[in-house]
């Protein structure tokens, strides 16, 4: 696999203030970095910024998804996590919240671990693992950016590495929706660009955001 030198994240700015505490100098760092999209994309090479806009979750609508999902001791899962976009934004804005992320792609979660690491966050995990290999009752909610679409849209592939079809859009969505279907009342699910064929019946729509785009379930 290849391996990006640390070159690839943003140094510390000139005007930083060296003689501040560490965890003050993250946070600071941190802050700056989640501000906006283009600098949070600056950690990844240039190939994967070019992705962002169709691949990775908008900082805004992740902050919006989490404060939904968020709470004390909660374990959140990103279904098909990426880069990580979504469980480190999330983490940085709910400290006290466990975001993990779950990604068939090495080289995307190699990366996803980089920016972790990078941003010192402690609350986030990433899982290299196809979602049938996950236990989904360690987690509590979940977050979905409709990950299975690539399957039938060649054109927008993010690469050849994984095996893609419209059988397994199918599979996918089907094996998702019974998994939470399995879940118990109370458990939060945020969707976002979804045709909502993972939703089972029995989690109800509780707001809805970003022009129809991302909306928000509570399993009753």
């Amino acid at each position: 696999m290849k391996a990006y030198p640390f070159s690839y994240f943003p140094p510390v700015p000139d005007n930083y203030n060296r003689s501040l505490p560490i965890k003050q100098k993250r946070d600071h760092l941190n802050d700056a970095l989640f501000s906006n999209d283009a600098a949070f994309d600056w950690l990844y090479p240039e190939n994967f910024q070019l992705l962002s806009l169709k691949h990775w979750t908008p900082l805004a609508i992740a902050c919006k998804a989490a404060e939904f999902l968020a709470e004390p001791g909660a374990r959140v899962l990103d279904i098909g996590s990426g880069i990580g976009k979504f469980c480190l934004a999330a983490g940085h804005h709910f400290p006290e919240t466990f975001f993990y992320g779950v990604e068939q792609r090495h080289e995307l979660i190699y990366l996803a671990e980089q920016a972790k690491g990078y941003t010192k966050l402690s609350n986030v995990n990433f899982i290299y693992a196809n979602i049938t290999q996950i236990n989904f009752k360690e987690f509590d909610h979940f977050y979905f950016y409709n990950s299975f679409y690539e399957n039938i849209d060649p054109e927008n592939q993010i690469d050849d590495t994984i095996e893609l079809s419209e059988s397994l859009y199918t599979y996918y969505n089907q094996y998702l929706c019974a998994a939470l279907d399995e879940k118990p009342s109370g458990t939060r699910l945020v969707t976002f660009h979804s045709f909502e064929k993972e939703i089972p019946p029995g989690f109800k729509l509780a707001d809805i955001s970003c022009n129809g785009l991302m909306k928000m379930w509570i399993k009753t």
